[in-house]
């Protein structure tokens, strides 16, 4: 029996990093841009958001949540120097992208797999870490072999080794975009990336940034596919492919040891299967049960989805911090930096929600942050304790030093006073 969808949709993640002197200058361009819309967050309107992470995790990732009465009605009198400057000091700022004209259009060429793209946004840390994110919905097919092949083929369209015939087959079905190669075009004028440009120029987050779309995936499939009477084994393999981002045609068998290595599940619940490996969240369902169709894809691309966004920040952050170890110089600062983090994020509660703080828990695992975070750790020990030693050095020189001066000045005087008493 062919695999079927009920209900689906996939977010492609793009992080991308701003120097910390232009992001200032960065935010205001996004508020300059008259089809960038800033995005207040309202406790009435965000009450499931609101209510899911806790106070302190909340007022980091959405602190515009404070940003009402009068406040806002101040915040929005004034001209977008003024609210880049506001803008700017917050912890993190969101912004969604005006697709005008985002209907379905008629395409005479039925081949290939047609998409839709439902929605932009861009989340900026005021470190200069942000994140594109594009949710995507395949049209006109609830074939689960498309889900997979679209998948696999759009996480690499933003590569600078893409090449667009590997596109040829995913046609787009908006009238905001006439083919792939326009979304690659915006996301290059959002983010202020360019391929030519990073291979003139040395690439600072060489080796942090990943070429490749992040997936952020929801599928919900036909209770005829897997209920009490269609066992979870008969599908099992399409969703391996799914998690693991593979094509339909992946034949070869999975090997469940280096599985549990790359890849990491959560059972709670019997018609829930969510899946997290390095590059991609993704999550199947059954249509047995209603909530799996109703209430969970909407709190799966909101309070999960920040919640992997939170993650990937820490690993970038972990990451570009780890790199700039190396500038000697720069260990103070640095330390600051370390010390804010640890803080501000590091091993906070995030939800007091079980699923949610074991979805969490999930993600760092997989990410390794906290070996990565003790990395960290143990370079800025052993630095700072060569600093200091190195400090303590210079200091024993300067006494060295003032010593002999001293010794030299009161044998001066001693000579003097013999010469007068002569």
């Amino acid at each position: 029996m062919e695999l079927m969808t009920k209900y689906q949709y996939t977010y492609f993640i793009h992080p991308f990093i701003i120097d910390g002197t232009k992001y200032d200058k960065y935010i205001l361009r996004l508020l300059q841009d008259k089809r960038c819309k800033y995005k207040v967050f309202e406790k009435e309107k965000d009450l499931d958001i609101y209510n899911f992470f806790l106070p302190n995790i909340r007022s980091f990732l959405f602190p515009t949540f404070e940003l009402r009465g009068g406040l806002l009605k101040n915040f929005n009198i004034l001209d977008n120097e003024g609210k880049a400057k506001i803008v700017a000091k917050d912890t993190v700022s969101c912004f969604t992208y005006d697709i005008s004209n985002n209907e379905i259009i008629s395409v005479e060429d039925e081949s290939g797999i047609f998409y839709k793209i439902e929605e932009i946004e861009i989340v900026c840390f005021n470190t200069g870490i942000c994140f594109f994110n594009m949710k995507t919905h395949l049209e006109n097919t609830n074939k689960f072999t498309d889900v997979l092949d679209f998948n696999y083929c759009f996480r690499g369209i933003n590569s600078e080794f893409a090449s667009l015939k590997e596109f040829e087959n995913i046609k787009i079905k908006t009238d905001s975009f006439n083919s792939t190669k326009d979304i690659v075009n915006l996301i290059n004028s959002i983010t202020g990336e360019n391929a030519k440009n990073r291979k003139k120029n040395k690439d600072p987050n060489e080796g942090i940034l990943n070429s490749q779309f992040y997936t952020f995936s929801y599928v919900c499939v036909e209770t005829s596919n897997w209920s009490e009477k269609t066992n979870f084994d008969n599908i099992e393999n399409d969703f391996l492919r799914f998690a693991n981002v593979l094509p339909s045609n992946y034949n070869s068998d999975f090997n469940k040891a280096n599985l549990e290595h790359n890849l990491h599940m959560i059972e709670k619940f019997k018609y829930i299967r969510t899946t997290i490996s390095n590059t991609a969240s993704n999550i199947m369902c059954s249509g047995i049960d209603i909530y799996n169709y109703t209430k969970l894809p909407f709190e799966y691309e909101n309070q999960y989805f920040y919640l992997y966004i939170l993650s990937l920040y820490k690993k970038i952050f972990l990451m570009r911090l780890n790199k700039e170890f190396r500038i000697y110089d720069r260990i103070i600062k640095l330390r600051e930096s370390f010390t804010k983090f640890t803080k501000d994020i590091w091993n906070k509660e995030v939800t007091l929600d079980d699923t949610g703080a074991l979805y969490y828990k999930t993600i760092n695992q997989t990410l390794e942050l906290d070996e990565l975070y003790k990395e960290i750790q143990n370079k800025y020990e052993v630095i700072y304790r060569d600093l200091n030693i190195e400090k303590n050095n210079n200091y024993y020189s300067i006494i060295v030093i003032l010593l002999i001066f001293s010794l030299i000045f009161n044998t001066i005087n001693i000579l003097f006073l013999m010469y007068l008493l002569s």
